[in-house]
């Protein structure tokens, strides 16, 4: 039992601003479960049952913030700079940068981007992050006996990051050592997207000598599938990339795989992901393609005719979740694998895994400081964070910048939400879920002051059906993700989401 039993009639304070409206439920004291509880589930390969994946396959957030970037509002004036004057001081940074520009269209492309051949864009570009990061340095306050603040980990995203030229990386990299203090490179996570298509040796080489140390990229490796979504490029190039990275130091690679693409078979995906083991990556995302062309032009060159059906996407899921843990990959959750000594494998097995709009991370302990357009920022002043995003569109983006020169207080972002304590104490729940399949009732009533069975009673009701079909399991002390509900972590996470059943119910992607 948690530490509120039945017998205690005094209502806890309810710091999350909402009283109980109803009687506390009696739950069994421990399951046969039990033992299995915190993060030695996290060890428990995920068990595949297509009948039940077919059961809960439905639309969702992906959490990488709760809550989900849906719930942006327009920003006030003036609350950008007092939200990074206010920020703790002591608490270490993870900055983002956003380079948008790509000389070749993808098309299953999703992200922010700007197809362009032309170099001089990214100069121009460069001057812009420079002011903005100069711009925001100035309301950063420092850790008391330092002089720069603290940043423990950095990424480059695009777009295409390294569509900025070698000098001009360089450029970009040593603006940055002034202004801010950086752990060392065998500490610090200082990544980057990669294209191989458009990467020569030199650029790997003035990488690594800058001090990145994590290098991600690659989508399929079938030529039918490369032509069919515009990027073609062969095996042997990734592995002459991923070789020469090793041979120059890097820590860690990842690669990104795509299951979903058109002509895209069970055998094809399966043939892929054999090869991509062989190249022996650290971690792998294993994403399921979203087909929305109509919130996404590009998509629209891809005919819906040419992707493969569900039950074949099942077999591809299915196929590479055992192919990957057989070969030793560790299950992390939604769609990451790891080796068992990569640092996110070894962080879930010790509890201190996290998530955030980086996707899986060990640097929890962060405010993310997001930089260029369409960058989200997560800042945290007390018991409240600040989701902030600038805008997407490039000419407004850099217009928000330049008046920025001539006024102290015009900042770039355009949008934010203002987490409350109770979406704080529903984040809690959703990312334990998510990071370490379980959530200790006893962990959450100290931390916020509330009975979580009695306020989550209407959650607990709806997860009964996730029960019955062994997808979780609950009992007074918390509740477990099993292994047959550890590839539907979202579905149960998405019965903590009091923004989803009100609105955006079609702005997702399938979670399988």
């Amino acid at each position: 039992m948690t530490e509120h039993s039945e017998s205690n009639t005094q209502q806890p304070y309810n710091r999350a601003g909402e009283q109980p409206t109803t009687t506390r439920p009696v739950m069994q004291s421990e399951s046969p479960y039990a033992s299995t509880r915190g993060s030695m589930m996290s060890k428990q390969l995920p068990a595949f049952d297509e009948a039940i994946i077919n059961k809960y396959n439905r639309s969702g957030p992906r959490y990488t913030s709760y809550p989900t970037a849906l719930e942006f509002s327009p920003i006030s004036d003036g609350l950008e700079a007092k939200i990074l004057q206010n920020r703790e001081a002591r608490a270490p940074l993870s900055l983002y940068f956003h380079i948008p520009f790509c000389r070749h269209l993808c098309y299953y492309c999703a992200c922010n981007k700007i197809i362009t051949k032309k170099n001089s864009d990214s100069g121009d570009y460069l001057q812009y992050l420079i002011a903005e990061i100069k711009h925001k340095r100035r309301l950063l306050s420092v850790p008391e006996g330092s002089s720069k603040p603290l940043v423990k980990q950095l990424h480059l995203g695009g777009g295409t990051p390294t569509f900025l030229r070698d000098e001009e990386m360089v450029q970009l990299w040593e603006f940055l050592q002034t202004q801010f203090e950086f752990l060392p490179e065998d500490k610090g996570d200082y990544s980057i997207e990669i294209d191989p298509r458009e990467l020569s040796g030199e650029t790997l080489k003035v990488l690594r000598n800058l001090g990145f140390n994590r290098v991600s990229g690659v989508q399929d490796l079938d030529e039918t599938v490369q032509i069919a979504v515009n990027r073609v490029h062969s095996a042997e190039l990734i592995e002459n990339v991923l070789n020469e990275a090793r041979d120059l130091g890097f820590h860690s690679i990842n690669i990104d795989l795509i299951y979903g693409l058109p002509h895209q078979t069970p055998a094809t995906l399966d043939k892929t992901v054999r090869r991509i083991i062989e190249m022996s990556p650290d971690r792998l995302s294993v994403f399921n393609y979203a087909h929305l062309p109509e919130r996404f032009k590009a998509q629209r060159q891809i005919k819906e005719a040419d992707l493969p059906d569900p039950a074949a996407k099942l077999t591809m899921l299915g196929n590479t979740i055992n192919t990957l843990t057989e070969a030793g990959y560790q299950y992390i959750g939604i769609d990451h694998f790891a080796k068992p000594d990569d640092e996110l494998a070894v962080a879930q097995r010790e509890g201190k895994l996290h998530r955030n709009f980086q996707g899986y991370t060990i640097m929890g302990d962060c405010d993310l400081l997001g930089f260029g357009v369409s960058s989200i920022s997560q800042i945290a002043n007390a018991n409240t964070r600040y989701i902030l995003q600038n805008d997407t569109d490039l000419s407004v983006y850099q217009a928000n910048i330049d008046a920025a020169q001539n006024n102290s207080a015009v900042m770039p972002a355009i949008k934010v939400i203002k987490t409350s304590i109770k979406d704080r104490l529903r984040e809690y729940v959703i990312m334990n879920l998510l990071c370490h399949d379980y959530i200790d009732f006893k962990d959450v009533n100290q931390k916020f002051g509330i009975d979580a069975i009695t306020y989550f009673i209407n959650e607990i009701q709806q997860l009964g059906a996730m029960q019955e079909d062994k997808l979780i399991d609950m009992d007074a002390a918390g509740i477990r993700v099993l292994p047959k509900g550890r590839l539907l972590g979202r579905n149960v996470a998405m019965v903590f989401d009091e923004y989803l059943e009100k609105k955006h119910k079609n702005r997702f992607s399938k979670v399988i």
